[in-house]
């Protein structure tokens, strides 16, 4: 009876994620504000990007699997870099709006000590999220991640994790979470995020 609990246990979880992702889906705060509650640390500046101090900053979890082109890909190896994770599904119109914004800041940062990954959720099959990638000049991967299960166990209870749909969350170069936005970001906001941590040493 115990081991026909675990995977309700997980199958639960999972659902209350989705549940909670359906509610957030391609919203965001009317205000620019985000954060959590408690005593987190997190600072919040107008522009509805929080941000952990650099010694206050958590690990994410396990964030590994399949990408949309079928690779196996692990953000644990790209640990020494600036890692720019993109939450995004390809029915979500900010998803849209913001997607060519992170396709033109990859490509001019590339090489410069920053990757961009994807999250890709809620897209049932590979083919619509393939498309998009496409039609938007995204040349960085994406993992694939239709139940949602790396946004609910590859970022720690308590820390800047992805909320909403589009969210964004910037890893400094020791892998740790560093910066957060819940909504979608243009060109200046998703610079500001990732170039103060290429100064730091």
């Amino acid at each position: 009876m115990s081991l026909d609990r675990a995977p309700r246990r997980t199958l639960l979880a999972v659902g209350v994620l989705s549940a909670a992702l359906a509610l957030s889906a391609c919203g965001g705060d009317s205000n620019g504000k985000s954060g959590g509650g408690g005593n987190t640390n997190f600072v919040t500046n107008t522009g509805g990007i929080s941000t952990a101090p650099q010694g206050k900053r958590a690990a994410t979890g396990e964030l590994a699997g399949e990408t949309l082109d079928g690779k196996q890909l692990d953000v644990a190896d790209l640990k020494g870099k600036v890692v720019v994770l993109n939450v995004w599904g390809s029915w979500c119109s900010p998803c849209r709006a913001e997607a060519p914004h992170f396709a033109k800041v990859a490509k001019d940062l590339k090489g410069k000590g920053v990757e961009f990954v994807g999250l890709n959720t809620r897209d049932p099959n590979k083919q619509p999220a393939i498309a998009f990638e496409e039609d938007y000049g995204v040349e960085y991967p994406s993992l694939y991640d239709p139940q949602g299960r790396l946004i609910l166990f590859g970022f720690p209870k308590g820390t800047l994790s992805p909320q909403s749909i589009p969210s964004t969350v910037v890893l400094d170069k020791e892998g740790r979470i560093a910066a957060r936005s819940l909504m979608a970001l243009n060109e200046e906001k998703l610079r500001s995020m990732i170039e103060p941590l290429l100064k730091e040493k």
